[in-house]
């Protein structure tokens, strides 16, 4: 983790709460609003209308619903809350150093609403209503498992048994489940046995996969591909060799080093730890060195 490395702490700026812990805070919030509605206004009925995502809300124009449900989970489970916090929190501290607060946010933002979309989509005809963070953290799932496939992960299942497995086969496992669940129950109108959304989560998986194939991997791109000319062996020697000149960051002070750390840590918190070169990167190793000769 970036945040674990001496040089990645300011010791003249108080820490900065992440957008991770905010988010977080602000799930907690919506559940416990709707909780309180619900049990001593006895109006828990008109809040879950006016913020959860539902057919007949979208069909009034409503179209807040789809980021506010997000905010809102079953009263009479807490299991759906607590899980999808621990998912939110598991993830998000490996995929914020990557993402970057604005990128980590608008993507989570992306996903819900897709979700939605889909679900809504799916469910115009039959109603329905759908409350709860999973298309975010499918999502988040989705992006995890496409930059660590087979990295090894223990979790508890029911909160009891650990589970060591690696991140494709459960991103695989929980598109196969969603999609059973999506043609076999969600289309026909009926409701799955364990009650998910399975087309929120499928739109969920689907943001994190373009964020993956287009964004992260930066691939997007508007243009025709230009046309290229085959060059024989000896000019692309040569031109390989004119037009990669290499540039060194001047570091030669430990002054300098900050100066251009500080710079470096601005650019990961608003663009992410994958918008680095390698020579950036190598500045920051090299400052991790001179950190721990100290």
């Amino acid at each position: 983790m970036l945040s674990d490395r001496s040089y990645m702490r300011d010791s003249s700026q108080p820490p900065k709460t992440s957008v991770l812990v905010w988010l977080m805070v602000a799930i907690v919030a919506g559940f416990l609003l709707q909780t309180i509605f619900l049990r001593w206004f006895d109006a828990g009925q008109g809040f879950t209308n006016l913020f959860a995502l539902s057919i007949a809300g979208m069909k009034s124009g409503k179209v807040w619903t789809l980021v506010t449900y997000s905010f809102l989970h079953s009263p009479a489970n807490l299991l759906h809350i607590v899980g999808n916090l621990l998912g939110l929190y598991f993830l998000g501290r490996e995929l914020l150093p990557i993402m970057g607060d604005r990128g980590f946010l608008t993507f989570y933002g992306a996903a819900v609403v897709t979700g939605g979309l889909l679900w809504s989509a799916a469910n115009w005809a039959n109603g329905g209503l759908v409350v709860g963070a999973s298309a975010g953290i499918t999502g988040l799932l989705v992006i995890f498992a496409s930059l660590y496939p087979n990295r090894p992960v223990t979790f508890l299942l029911f909160f009891i048994i650990p589970v060591t497995l690696k991140p494709k086969y459960v991103a695989l496992g929980l598109l196969g489940l969603d999609l059973f669940g999506f043609i076999f129950y969600e289309v026909m109108g009926a409701v799955g046995p364990f009650g998910f959304a399975h087309s929120a989560h499928l739109g969920g998986m689907a943001a994190g996969w373009i964020y993956f194939r287009y964004v992260h991997q930066g691939t997007w791109s508007f243009s025709k591909a230009k046309e290229t000319i085959e060059l024989p062996t000896w000019a692309k020697k040569k031109t390989a060799t004119n037009l990669s000149p290499k540039y060194k960051v001047n570091v030669g002070t430990k002054i300098d080093l900050k100066e251009e750390v500080d710079r470096i840590l601005d650019k990961i918190n608003s663009q992410g730890f994958g918008s680095l070169t390698d020579e950036e990167k190598r500045v920051l190793d090299s400052a991790k060195d001179t950190m721990s000769r100290r």
